[in-house]
């Protein structure tokens, strides 16, 4: 298969799933949402589930092209990039979180200030984890052989699960009975992780991760399909029917163990697994197989700088919230977010989901417009 063409699909589809990332974490208001842009409350999967996924197993299916060069084995070049990327992009999720670094309060020293404000910094993360699985999987298959790292990956779902079930509490798969969120606090400490859920827990955890590192296993497994297969159309058929099997096998799964994002759980990783593959067919079969290329440019433009592209939507995101705030005449404090909110997208659409999605639009917008100028002078940020 064509690598350019190959390529063209796979930013096509990045620059789709990092889209619609931003859309969902940008709202207007959390208050006011259309259901398919909000999380599932606990098990199930929603639209907005599929993109944390999604995003995995491009980084799956993207770490087979980069191996090419090292034939797929390791060495200590190889190696070296691996742990080094890995540093990099979990370093870069602490600073993040972390931004904008300081807080003062207003009854404390700069240094208790400090200490307040650090020892209570959550520790993991997206980058965190995108860090992590990429690391481990990385490892898995430039030391093992295919075979090998297939029985790694399934020992690893179906032992999961039998963690999960066992040494949970009373209700293993709940949010407050399951072991994964036992071992995060053990390690990470409550004050180190998410606290969204209403009590410690960290939906991009420590223990969690692993069955993440087989959903970056099925991407790496999806990048060989594309290049062993003898013509697209066998392409796609075999990864639409593949992705049905995976997408099937995880439905089935789920009803013993029940399909659930926040602790990414065995089915989880078999159902959305499938349904990416199945999309990523999509994309093959209209890019590359039907000859439609044009229409995919935006998301191009988006799909060649997505980490930095994530980077700045945090960074901005947090500046107009965090930084950019003025206390108004009635003693209320008024943020950069909510000026922009109230004053564009509730002047032109209204306090309602349509005014929370144009917020979010807007913000899609100016983001593409930073995004195409890099595209243009062909800058495209790595690590």
């Amino acid at each position: 298969m064509d690598q350019s063409n190959r390529l063209l699909s796979l930013d096509a589809f990045r620059g789709l799933v990092i889209g619609f990332m931003i859309t969902v974490n940008t709202p207007g208001t959390w208050d006011k949402i259309y259901a398919p842009l909000r999380h599932a409350a606990w098990h199930g999967c929603t639209p907005t589930d599929l993109v944390f996924p999604f995003f995995l197993f491009i980084v799956g299916v993207s770490m087979w092209f980069s191996f090419r060069k090292y034939d797929h084995m390791a060495s200590p070049e190889a190696v070296r990039k691996v742990l080094k990327r890995t540093a990099l992009i979990f370093i870069i999720g602490l600073l993040l979180n972390a931004f904008p670094f300081i807080r003062i309060y207003d009854d404390m020293t700069f240094w208790q200030s400090m200490g307040r404000y650090y020892g209570g910094l959550r520790i993991m993360g997206v980058f965190q984890r995108i860090a992590l699985a990429y690391g481990i999987c990385s490892l898995i298959v430039l030391y093992t052989r295919r075979k090998t790292y297939l029985w790694i990956g399934s020992g690893i779902l179906v032992a999961y699960w039998l963690i999960m079930k066992w040494f949970g509490g009373a209700d293993p798969f709940s949010l407050n009975d399951n072991f994964a969120r036992t071992v995060d606090l053990f390690i990470l400490g409550k004050n180190n992780v998410y606290g969204g859920f209403g009590v410690p827990f960290d939906p991009e955890g420590l223990f969690s991760t692993f069955p993440a590192v087989v959903t970056v296993l099925l991407g790496y497994e999806t990048g060989r399909m594309i290049t062993s297969a003898k013509s697209r159309p066998e392409l796609v058929n075999d990864m639409y029917l593949y992705g049905v099997a995976a997408l099937f096998a995880g439905y089935v799964w789920g009803q013993f163990f029940p399909i659930n994002k926040p602790i990414w759980t065995s089915s989880y990783v078999l159902y959305t697994g499938g349904l990416a593959m199945m999309m990523l067919a999509l994309f093959i079969l209209i890019i590359d197989v039907k000859g439609y290329q044009k229409w995919s440019y935006p998301l191009r433009v988006f799909g060649l700088n997505p980490l930095f592209l994530f980077v700045l939507s945090v960074v901005w995101i947090k500046t107009i919230t965090r930084i950019i705030k003025w206390t108004l005449d009635d003693g209320t404090v008024m943020t950069g977010y909510r000026w922009i909110y109230q004053n564009i997208c509730v002047r032109l659409l209204g306090d309602n989901p349509n005014g929370s999605l144009l917020f979010a639009l807007l913000h899609i917008a100016f983001y593409w417009l930073i995004l195409r100028e890099l595209y243009k002078r062909k800058i495209y940020v790595k690590i």
